[in-house]
């Protein structure tokens, strides 16, 4: 570790401290409160509203390097919506996974008709630099039209029979809301949820897929990369 990246500028707690509480928050089911405990344990002294402030001020952060590390995606893509009740008011949290399950993006917002699709394909395509070979949907029928339109040679399969996939991605925010009492504003989701699913799939590995050695190797190397992103160590 070299002294330049033991620290983040205007905070008094080492980078190492720092991240170790995002990586509990969002790696875990746990509160604001279970991450204070287990530092305390520690022998670490924070209150929860600092790491509160780390996990909106880094998690974005974090999760951006990590996206930019992770391997190009699968060719077939699996979209889906679900709603969320935000202050009384129904939103919708759009989310694309690849055939293998990971996250490729994720947008809060408060309709799901056409506009609202075209929308999440622009910032899909936007953040990914990448066009998939197929897409797979529900029987909502804002998707053709977002489809037709900006991704118009690219094969669109419609089912809900078939989008097992980014159904099951959803469990993962479904548990969150909960232990969070639900979410107070669309950008507080927004925040919370891009970061979640970028941190939380990094270290979400597909163990069923792997030999006991190969899972051991792979999840290293993910803790390697997430210290290394992080500022905790020094890159290789």
């Amino acid at each position: 570790m070299t002294p330049d990246r033991a620290t983040y500028p205007g905070y008094r707690f080492p980078a190492e401290i720092i991240s170790h509480a995002v990586w509990l928050y969002h790696v875990f089911s746990l509160s604001l409160r279970d991450v204070e405990l287990i530092l305390a344990e520690r022998g670490i002294t924070v209150t929860r509203e600092s790491i509160r402030n780390w996990c909106r001020k880094f998690g974005c952060e974090f999760a951006a390097k990590l996206r930019r590390r992770r391997p190009k995606p699968g060719d077939t893509w699996h979209l889906d919506e679900v709603f969320l009740r935000i202050n009384g008011q129904l939103h919708y949290l759009w989310r694309a996974v690849d055939q293998h399950g990971v996250a490729l993006d994720i947008l809060v917002q408060d309709r799901r008709n056409g506009r609202a699709a075209k929308r999440f394909f622009k910032r899909l395509l936007a953040g990914l630099k990448y066009k998939p070979r197929r897409l797979v949907t529900d029987g909502l029928k804002s998707y053709g039209v977002a489809q037709r339109e900006i991704l118009p040679e690219v094969r669109h399969r419609s089912s809900r029979y078939l989008n097992n996939r980014a159904e099951n991605s959803h469990r993962p925010t479904r548990r969150r809301e909960r232990q969070m009492q639900r979410f107070k504003s669309a950008g507080q989701a927004q925040r919370f949820l891009w970061a979640h699913s970028m941190i939380y799939g990094h270290f979400r590995l597909r163990r069923h897929l792997m030999t006991a050695g190969e899972y051991r190797r792979a999840r290293t190397k993910a803790i390697r990369t997430w210290r290394q992103e992080t500022c905790t160590q020094a890159a290789t």
